[in-house]
């Protein structure tokens, strides 16, 4: 494949602007998560490193991620590494997706959507409690603090 990074995952290219490719140790830190995690991402088929080093190092690009990105925003929400995949695939598709495809992947799209605001709202309501929770608990220790201790 001609412009193809040395051991590129299918569908990565270098364009006329080659991408710069980083080691997972920057990856995890520029993303916020654990070389770990970002590997178990990698066998669970969520992420494919762009390239590999000629040592063998893992290389990944800005769009791996971005992608590496998506997957750590779904997990807060309780989504499984299934759905996880299932959401990448849909939004790896879009772009060069038919109009009859495009009509599909959209609806899985809406479906991801409102799954993830139903999980944002209950999260709400879970903090909203937590907070409530948290204000009684400063109000008993304002309560009991200023009371003056018997001598």
């Amino acid at each position: 494949m001609p412009g193809a990074v040395r051991g590129a995952a299918p569908g990565h290219r270098r364009g006329p602007v080659a991408q710069r490719l980083m080691q997972i140790g920057e990856a995890a830190d520029r993303v916020g998560l654990s070389i770990r995690t970002i590997r178990h991402y990698e066998d669970a088929g969520l992420i494919v490193p762009s390239a590999r080093s000629e040592g063998g190092f893992r290389l990944y690009t800005d769009a791996d991620l971005d992608r590496l990105a998506v997957v750590k925003r779904m997990k807060p929400l309780g989504f499984t590494l299934d759905e996880m995949r299932d959401l990448l695939v849909v939004l790896d598709a879009l772009p060069t997706a038919g109009e009859d495809d495009r009509r599909a992947l959209l609806d899985r799209l809406g479906m991801f959507h409102s799954v993830a605001t139903a999980r944002v709202d209950a999260l709400r309501e879970q903090l909203a409690t937590a907070e409530g929770f948290a204000d009684t608990l400063r109000h008993q220790l304002d309560q009991h603090s200023s009371r003056r201790r018997p001598r």
